[in-house]
């Protein structure tokens, strides 16, 4: 799915009413769906139990903390991009401590083009998480499925009397001659041993 088209789920965290109205309007639905809105920390952190989102932005200092812990809880616990706004006299020191955790800042004030490009730097950020997890996730599917495979051969090779070769030519013919996959005949040959 291209960036353009998927939407992302927002959370923005602020005390400050005006940051929020200016962000409502730079969260148009056909990009960012659902987006809500909270003003403290701890609803930040009840909104966050309830489900995941895609992007976190948090305006600070909040009512209830800075939201300095909250930023890296949040980053560093789930799927989520955190983006961190706070006074540009404390950035450095606030940066220093957040970034290790993966969470990108900006100082205060900003324009709005500086915040449409931090959305879309999380957009392009986003993406190329997704694609790396696909791509683990794929990795992972590969190590799952050889090592099945070789649990089969080598009860083939043990209950059969069949060398490597044999067990393993056994397996790939099965799941041709079958049109299954390679999985398929080895949890049936594990399962029929067992």
């Amino acid at each position: 799915m291209s960036l353009k088209m998927r939407r992302y789920s927002v959370l923005v965290v602020s005390s400050a009413d005006s940051f929020t109205e200016a962000m409502k309007s730079m969260l148009p639905e056909s990009g960012y769906e659902p987006v809500a809105f909270v003003k403290t920390v701890s609803a930040a952190r009840r909104a966050s139990a309830e489900r995941d989102y895609d992007f976190v932005i948090i305006n600070a200092p909040l009512s209830d903390d800075i939201g300095i812990n909250y930023a890296i809880d949040c980053s560093t616990s789930g799927n989520s991009l955190v983006l961190f706004l706070i006074q540009n006299e404390i950035h450095s020191e606030v940066y220093s401590k957040v970034s290790p955790h993966g969470v990108f800042t900006l100082p205060k004030p900003m324009s709005k083009q500086s915040m449409t490009t931090a959305l879309r730097w999380m957009k392009t950020v986003k993406g190329k998480l997704l694609s790396v997890e696909k791509k683990s996730t794929s990795i992972e599917d590969k190590m799952q499925e050889i090592r099945l495979v070789n649990k089969a051969k080598w009860l083939l090779i043990e209950k059969e009397n069949m060398s490597e070769p044999e067990a393993h030519r056994y397996i790939e013919k099965q799941a041709m001659d079958r049109c299954v996959t390679k999985i398929q005949i080895a949890n049936e040959i594990i399962k029929n041993a067992e």
